[in-house]
């Protein structure tokens, strides 16, 4: 009866798993069975105060995430899940006053505005500004530390748009 049991289940998991639509990795993510391409294009720098590489580096770094995370083949442009968009925002401001008039953090904050295309469900679209930050010692210039200030905001923006695109975050 156990054993009977045991293979009824397996039987059971077996069809259940092969009849989903969505595709279901061990990370989470929930990706459309029928999708096989993605395409994340350059997300210009529309700041002003932004140094020229934050783009570059932003739109690799979500390139990279989406290439390790998801089993699509990543293309220039038309992908069957597309990402665009633009870094909106780069701002620096004091957060930390330790006493009148001398701050002992500044803040760098980055907003990148994203659309997110989906062509096989049209509810998972979406456009949102993503914002994130990372503070830094007065006593050091922005110059010294912008790479990795860099590297933090970027791999904190590009897991919020992962999330929000594939795990409904």
């Amino acid at each position: 009866m156990n054993k009977r049991f045991h293979i009824f289940l397996v039987v059971c998991l077996a069809i259940g798993l092969t009849s989903c639509k969505i595709k279901y990795s061990l990370d989470g993510a929930s990706i459309p069975i029928e999708a096989k391409t993605i395409s994340v294009t350059f997300f210009a720098n529309n700041t002003t105060l932004g140094s020229p590489s934050i783009s570059q580096k932003f739109t690799e770094k979500l390139r990279d995430m989406v290439s390790t995370q998801t089993r699509l083949a990543l293309m220039k442009q038309n992908g069957d899940l597309q990402f665009e968009g633009a870094i909106t925002d780069y701002n620096i401001s004091p957060v930390a006053i330790q006493s009148t008039d001398q701050a002992a953090l500044n803040r760098l904050t980055i907003t990148v505005n994203v659309k997110y295309t989906n062509k096989f469900d049209v509810t998972k679209n979406f456009e949102q500004a993503f914002t994130r930050f990372a503070d830094y010692k007065t006593s050091s210039s922005l110059s010294s530390e912008e790479d990795k200030l860099l590297i933090e905001i970027n791999r904190q923006l590009t897991e919020d748009i992962f999330n929000k695109a594939f795990n409904n975050w």
